[in-house]
């Protein structure tokens, strides 16, 4: 009787290559301050509400869901999440609103002397960047900040943050004046097209349109206006993606609140 030959073992089947797991990073300094503190500080809740925030897998720092307690972090390095939303939490970043009168320059610094945005705000330690100028004749919101990452994202065109405008010109408005404006319309350094248009106010002989755009071309407004027939006769800045100027007089600053600063960061993608 022939011996029956046993047939070679096959090797095991294998099923999807798994991910491998990335390494664990590890953001504690011990040097820095407690995480919950930092989150407390920087106005996310309570102490006891930031500590369960953090337990309950909702923080990050750096990218990394942070769950224990006893982590400490250095607050001008790191970045921290909450729910997704980045919380400001270095105190020597600054950021203001101004509300810029008919006159001033929209510089931190002008040769000829005139009037500029650090005479609105006086002297301070920080080195300032103001976020999108204004002509010397328009009125309004500008942001002034030492976040050097924040001002690049709320300037350049690519990142959407919309600006609103309120034009006063000489009425009646023609009724496909938004129409073109969203359309978009022929300047000597290209089309540009509006993303919202709005007929405020309207009496004989007189109209207020408020404008929304992300453009940051020079006097894109004004620009824009003039070439449908509209020449502004006043013109005010009155937001900045989600920060309003609201009743902030002309001349006058302030600090922007915890709430706006996260609001803006979130709009900015940071």
């Amino acid at each position: 009787m022939t011996d029956r030959i046993a047939p070679a073992p096959q090797p095991p089947r294998r099923g999807p290559a798994q991910p491998k797991a990335r390494p664990g990073v590890d953001v504690h300094d011990p040097e820095g301050v407690r995480l919950q503190k930092v989150l407390a500080q920087a106005g996310a809740g309570s102490r006891r509400a930031c500590e369960e925030m953090i337990a309950a897998g909702r923080v990050t720092v750096d990218g990394e869901v942070v769950t224990e307690l006893g982590v400490r972090i250095d607050p001008t390095r790191q970045v921290v999440h909450v729910d997704g939303m980045r919380f400001s939490i270095d105190d020597e970043l600054v950021y203001i609103m101004v509300n810029k009168p008919k006159g001033v320059v929209s510089t931190m610094y002008d040769e000829q002397d005139r009037l500029n945005l650090a005479d609105m705000v006086g002297p301070r330690e920080q080195r300032l960047f103001h976020v999108g100028r204004l002509d010397l004749d328009t009125e309004g919101l500008i942001l002034l900040t030492n976040d050097g990452a924040l001002t690049h994202r709320l300037q350049h065109p690519s990142f959407g943050v919309k600006k609103t405008y309120l034009a006063e010109v000489r009425g009646p408005v023609k009724r496909d004046l938004g129409k073109n404006l969203r359309a978009g319309v022929e300047l000597e350094d290209g089309p540009v097209a509006v993303d919202s248009f709005k007929l405020v106010d309207s009496k004989p002989g007189y109209a207020l349109v408020e404008v929304v755009l992300h453009e940051g071309r020079k006097h894109v407004v004004r620009r824009l206006l003039e070439a449908e027939g509209y020449p502004v006769l006043k013109l005010v800045r009155v937001q900045m993606g989600p920060i309003v100027l609201g009743d902030l007089k002309p001349g006058k600053n302030r600090r922007l609140t915890r709430g706006e600063i996260q609001q803006l960061l979130a709009v900015a993608g940071l």
